[in-house]
């Protein structure tokens, strides 16, 4: 079963568009426990070590970035509870995207789709399909699919 207090969204930049905000505080609500910190816009240089200054020693680096792995959200869902009691840290970028260094670094590379999304809208995509994964796995109505394996 998923736990949201094991997960974190380490995310640059603040939500601006109302409508994602508002759509994201919805989902938010339905994960109570999952942490959520925004870091300041800079260079990706130094994005990056805000990043490595903001992760805990305990939780594994998600870099989301286009060339990551893609999963459906049947696989997605497996995968985050195969990794049980770990504590994972989803990654987004600012404007430019993470450094090679640190994509190179994270543990798991996850891409939501092999276009450019604004990051913005990233973090919308990223805890629904987290909502999405932990509806799936409780056996909830909320995903329409197949069921998992």
């Amino acid at each position: 079963m998923l736990c949201p207090s094991r997960y974190r969204i380490l995310a640059i930049g603040k939500i601006r568009k109302t409508w994602v905000k508002d759509g994201f505080n919805q989902y938010l609500k339905r994960l109570p426990g999952l942490t959520i910190s925004e870091l300041r816009d800079s260079t990706p240089q130094r994005e990056e070590k805000a990043i490595w200054a903001a992760l805990s020693q305990d939780e594994i680096l998600v870099s989301l970035a286009e060339e990551g792995e893609l999963l459906s959200s049947l696989e997605f869902a497996n995968r985050l509870d195969s990794l049980g009691s770990l504590r994972l840290a989803f990654v987004i970028g600012g404007a430019d995207g993470l450094t090679p260094e640190l994509k190179s670094s994270a543990k798991w590379k996850l891409s939501l789709s092999p276009m450019t999304l604004p990051h913005e809208l990233t973090r919308l995509i990223l805890i629904e399909q987290l909502y999405r994964a932990h509806a799936i796995l409780q056996g909830s109505p909320y995903h329409r699919g197949t069921t998992p394996v």
